[in-house]
């Protein structure tokens, strides 16, 4: 191109001509790749790769590349972008989507002393006649800021002895102390705190710790029973009365004869039971005499046996 023709185009004097398309877009990926090899470090992109061919490969485009370069100016264009974007997006769906972690709860594992030191006292109010027990437990080793915890058990829901549900069970725990219970009547307990009759109280000076339950005026222990009742009011079937001794029941008569076809005989009917009982076995007879007589004996004696001189 000629300086007229340069001149004509619009160029400047002494330049080489207005730049095209693809050298301002080669011109611009150059400027990306020197601003991104100074900015980026490459080893810490999650989807940059380097195949056994030695070219590299974007996993996130699926894409070739041959040199460091031309990966980083492939991550600045519109299409990486653009997967990101999506990738970003899906992620977040995801993540609103996903249940929620369960935190494991971390059982402190601690050795145990043995069981705490303790005291029962039965209590009766004769005014109301209400009993009430009185149960003070001592925990001279107790870890620092813990406090014991009891509570009310059933007796099914405990496995060392077979239910029964004429007792339920009071557990008291502390660390590092072993887990305790104590038997007492299935009655009803009082609930409220504010009348005296059920209170705890945990001393820490002297490292106490006192409950007392109360059951309710005139509680009784439960009446169930897991025997079976027969009911009375279900209808009965009338039964026949049995025959008088020495006759025999009566016997229904035999079915009618039925025939098999046409033109062919009709079975005969089975013959009807005897109507008297049968008659008892014989009595073993004594044997016959025998019918040859047994031989005489002989006329003439044995000689006698020869003497020896």
């Amino acid at each position: 191109m000629s300086f007229m023709s340069g001149r004509e185009h619009g160029s400047k004097p002494g330049s080489g001509g207005a730049a095209s398309a693809q050298a301002e877009a080669r011109d611009r990926k150059e400027r990306l790749r020197r601003l991104a090899l100074e900015t980026i470090d490459i080893t810490k992109d999650p989807y940059f790769m380097r195949n056994h061919l030695g070219t590299y490969e974007c996993k996130l485009c699926l894409t070739l590349h041959t040199n460091e370069g031309n990966y980083l100016a492939h991550t600045q264009g519109k299409r990486h972008q653009q997967n990101l974007a999506k990738r970003a997006a899906l992620e977040l769906k995801e993540k609103e989507t996903a249940p929620a972690v369960v935190r494991k709860v971390t059982v402190k594992k601690s050795p145990k002393l043995g069981r705490p030191g303790y005291k029962v006292t039965k209590q009766f109010n004769p005014e109301n006649k209400q009993r009430s027990l009185l149960f003070q437990l001592d925990f001279p080793e107790i870890e620092a800021n813990v406090r014991p915890r009891h509570r009310i058990m059933s007796s099914f829901e405990q496995r060392i002895e077979p239910a029964d549900r004429k007792y339920q069970y009071i557990v008291f725990a502390a660390l590092p102390y072993e887990t305790i219970a104590f038997k007492i009547p299935n009655l009803e307990l009082e609930k409220e705190r504010d009348n005296g009759g059920y209170f705890w109280h945990w001393n820490p000076d002297i490292k106490q710790y006192c409950v007392q339950i109360m059951f309710k005026p005139g509680a009784k222990l439960p009446s169930h029973d897991l025997t079976f009742q027969p009911r009375t009011n279900m209808p009965r079937m009338a039964v026949p009365p049995p025959p008088p001794p020495g006759t025999l029941p009566s016997v229904p008569p035999p079915p009618p004869p039925q025939a098999f076809g046409q033109g062919s005989m009709a079975r005969a009917p089975p013959p009807p039971p005897p109507s008297h009982p049968p008659p008892p076995p014989p009595s073993h007879p004594p044997p016959p005499p025998p019918s040859h007589p047994p031989p005489p004996p002989p006329s003439h004696p044995p000689p006698p046996p020869p003497s020896h001189p």
